[in-house]
């Protein structure tokens, strides 16, 4: 039998199947027409005279012909009112075709020589190699587009399969010169690891990448792993399992959330490059944001670059900054570069900065945050600075060291060391152990003031309640007459004082054992006697605003590296004493 492609064209290769016919039937014919009583009995059928189509093996490699490799039968009826390229030549019993290295296999078809195109019924296979198959009941191969369409019946799915790659979906379309598959009727890509699921996907062999897009889902076949994604347009790899974010993403797991919108996923061991302002939330329910982050599911552990931000909502408090490193497990975080750390569990927001933040929890779940070098705070009513800063949610303290300074409304407090006691986010009391200095300006160069080695003050929602102070007390304070008007300053030594406010007025004050005191008339006083001995009026150095506490003055850097204040007398072996009984 002649080829039934390239060296004998459609209708020669019909003539000579006419005479192949021919040479069998018409013995037959002539000996039906004889009469009945001289016909002899008809020979058995030669079966080695059966049509079977002879395929040759020249010129059969070329990059976009499909070839015709095989089939037990083949048939071909020109049909006269159609155009040559739709005539067709009817294939059964294990047909092959093949392009390039790609062999298709089925039942029956329908071969379009001259479009170099075929239609394929009934156990369709693609098979390239050993280790890509395609599976499907029928199969339509357009030659000028080098696209096969592949469709299930009712009840099955085309199926793709590559190693441990399988693709399910009703119509796939596998373009042969690209070598890519793709669907659009909705779809599913297993592997070992992930099933993903899609309206439309596409799957490259030859790079193991797949792309999907329209309601996309990631779930991972981990049984002991809660791994889901949900986006609108997702990139996969099925050898690295590395999910590439190209569209808002939602990655949700037992460990916790991951919101991105660019950034890639390993699948395999929960790390995850994210980019474009992404935002992580914990297990603990803390989340982290930052412009670039990367984070480690499985340890916990996160690095955010950029404006990155902590927040703790159990705490009502959040940390920010140029950088920041997060450990969920210690529930511990580093943060640099204009870190900040936000307080709002109540009304007024408080706002800390200092060069670095260091926060953590300790073994019996303390929460300590450390602020560290150029301390800035500001709230309304409370502003202060200091080197350092420690607060532990433990016993609501906050310490202040190296130079510490306090500012509420008109007064000011500072000394060597300033440990704050917090009570439901208000300060409850104060205490200056190693030398306090307390001034209030009244009016120009009129300022109330106190000092001694150890200071106590308790507070009633930011008002004065008591003062108590011991060790070298000195006092300086001018009286206001009846006109409003300040003519007079007392000054008072004692070795203790113990003073009660209303309404940040003196209500009653005892001095103990002995105390000196004088009054002195202003006009007969010289300026630079109306202030004790370290006064030092700060409030060129005094946060205004939120945005203030990132401004670190000149003077707020000089008075860092310079010494502290030391009280008059050598501090007391016993400085943990305890606060006395509040009233």
């Amino acid at each position: 039998m002649s080829s039934m492609r390239g060296s004998v064209s459609r209708r020669g290769m019909f003539y000579s199947a006419l005479v192949a016919v021919a040479a069998v039937c018409l013995p037959a014919w002539i000996a039906a027409s004889m009469p009945a009583a001289v016909v002899p009995l008809p020979p058995e059928p030669d079966s080695s005279r059966v049509i079977v189509p002879q395929i040759p093996g020249a010129n059969r490699y070329q990059d976009d012909k499909v070839f015709l490799e095989h089939a037990d039968v083949w048939s071909y009826d020109e049909q006269p009112d159609l155009d040559p390229e739709d005539q067709y030549q009817v294939l059964t019993g294990n047909v092959v075709f093949r392009k390039n290295d790609m062999y298709m296999y089925c039942d029956s078809a329908h071969f379009y020589e001259m479009a170099n195109s075929f239609d394929a019924f009934g156990n369709v296979r693609m098979e390239q190699g050993d280790t890509l198959f395609v599976y499907a009941d029928d199969l339509e191969y357009e030659g000028a587009t080098e696209l096969a369409v592949l469709y299930a019946d009712p009840g099955n799915k085309v199926r793709l399969i590559n190693r441990d790659v399988m693709l399910r979906t009703d119509v796939f379309n596998y373009d042969l010169a690209a070598n890519v598959g793709y669907y659009q009727v909705g779809g599913v890509l297993t592997d070992r690891q992930n099933e993903l699921t899609s309206l439309d996907g596409e799957y490259h062999p030859d790079t193991k990448y797949a792309y999907f897009s329209r309601n996309v889902r990631l779930k991972s076949l981990n049984g002991s792993d809660t791994l889901r994604m949900a986006t609108d347009s997702l990139e996969y790899n099925t050898d690295t399992h590395i999910a590439e974010l190209v569209a808002p993403t939602v990655i949700t797991s037992a460990d916790g959330d991951i919101l991105s919108s660019s950034g890639k996923y390993n699948t395999d061991n929960g790390i995850a490059d994210l980019y474009k302002r992404s935002l992580v939330v914990t297990r603990r329910g803390n989340t982290l944001t930052g412009d670039t982050l990367f984070y480690d599911r499985d340890r916990g552990v996160g690095e955010a670059f950029g404006n990155m931000v902590l927040t703790d909502s159990a705490r009502k408090s959040s940390i920010s900054g140029d950088y920041g490193f997060y450990n969920d497990l210690t529930d511990s975080a580093f943060v640099t570069g204009r870190a900040l750390v936000k307080e709002y569990s109540r009304a007024d927001t408080l706002y800390m900065h200092g060069d670095t933040v260091f926060a953590y929890m300790e073994p019996d779940s303390t929460h300590i945050t450390n602020l560290y070098h150029r301390v800035r705070f500001y709230r309304r009513d409370l502003q202060g600075v200091c080197d350092s800063l420690s607060a532990s949610d433990r016993d609501s303290l906050m310490k202040m060291f190296h130079h510490p300074v306090v500012w509420s409304d008109n007064r000011q407090v500072f000394g060597n060391v300033i440990h704050v006691h917090i009570n439901d986010s208000t300060v409850d009391w104060a205490r200056l152990p190693q030398f306090g200095f307390m001034a209030e300006h009244i009016d120009e160069d009129c300022y109330q003031q106190m000092s001694g080695d150890d200071m106590t003050v308790w507070f009633n929602d930011s008002t004065v309640r008591r003062l108590f102070v011991e060790g070298t007390v000195q006092l300086i304070m001018f009286p206001m007459e009846a006109d409003s008007t300040y003519n007079k300053y007392s000054y008072v030594e004692s070795s203790e004082m113990d003073a009660y406010f209303l309404n940040n007025d003196i209500e009653s004050v005892h001095f103990r054992p002995a105390t000196t005191a004088r009054v002195v008339p202003l006009y007969l006083a010289k300026k630079n006697s109306y202030f004790l001995p370290k006064f030092f009026w700060y409030e060129s150095i005094r946060p205004t605003s939120p945005e203030d506490v990132f401004i670190v003055p000149a003077a707020m850097d000089e008075l860092m590296h310079s010494a502290p204040p030391m009280p008059e007398t050598a501090p007391k072996k016993e400085v943990k004493r305890k606060v006395l009984p509040t009233y």
